[in-house]
């Protein structure tokens, strides 16, 4: 038998999901109006979110406690300001990081007139701290996790893999968790299926195991203080 990690898959057709005519948003963890007791923060992760975001529209949001808020476009691009100073524009293959304290405010917004755009963000509980970073990556590097954000809480990567190709990420620290979010295509990880805009949490472990059952396929791997 096949030794199995402990884990927990959170489904894309199950995630919060709010629509009005210029804006969509589906949650991997309860936000907002949105709440499920089976849908709680996977560690110092608290936030998930696809977001998109019509031509010229765009949205303000406050965080009430110490985080980074990570900013990733999936689709086209956006820019974004703080109430801290920080401000600019960021397309995909990038993916900005701002450290925001308690009563901090941000605003996004869809610097195209009739192009939607889509995005992630996450949102991870850190200490506190006020400032901003930036990475840019290259997906065309295929078949291997590429390393982008390396810090005491978390560290992110993401890769895009053709079918049939697989790797193993271990783990930098063996207390924390990893969360891996499937963008697009198909994975098996760690002897799990995930399609698009899945989820999937797991914990004591040392490496984890993928496999792209698709062409293109394009995965983020997220470990983190759980």
């Amino acid at each position: 038998m096949i030794p199995q990690s402990k884990g927990k898959i959170y489904l894309s057709d199950e995630r919060g999901y709010n629509e009005m005519p210029w804006f969509r948003t589906y949650n991997t963890f309860n936000f907002g109006r949105y709440f499920n007791e089976h849908k709680q923060a996977f560690g110092a992760l608290y936030v998930l979110n696809e977001d998109v975001l019509a031509g010229g529209k765009g949205f303000r949001m406050e965080v009430e406690t110490a985080a980074d808020i990570l900013l990733l476009p999936i689709v086209g691009a956006i820019t974004f300001t703080t109430d801290a100073g920080y401000n600019g524009l960021l397309e995909a293959g990038q993916v900005q990081v701002l450290h925001l304290t308690p009563g901090n405010t941000f605003e996004i917004h869809n610097p195209y007139e009739n192009e939607l755009v889509k995005f992630l963000q996450l949102w991870i509980k850190t200490p506190i701290s006020n400032s901003a970073s930036l990475s840019t990556f290259d997906l065309n590097h295929k078949d291997l996790l590429i390393p982008l954000i390396n810090t005491d809480t978390y560290t992110l990567s993401i890769g895009k893999f053709n079918g049939r190709a697989a790797t193993t990420y271990t783990l930098k620290d063996k207390g924390k968790g990893v969360f891996v979010f499937n963008i697009e295509g198909a994975f098996e990880v760690q002897y799990r299926l995930l399609h698009n805009g899945d989820g999937l949490g797991l914990w004591e472990l040392d490496e984890v195991e993928l496999e792209a059952l698709s062409n293109d396929a394009i995965i983020l791997l997220l470990e983190v203080a759980i």
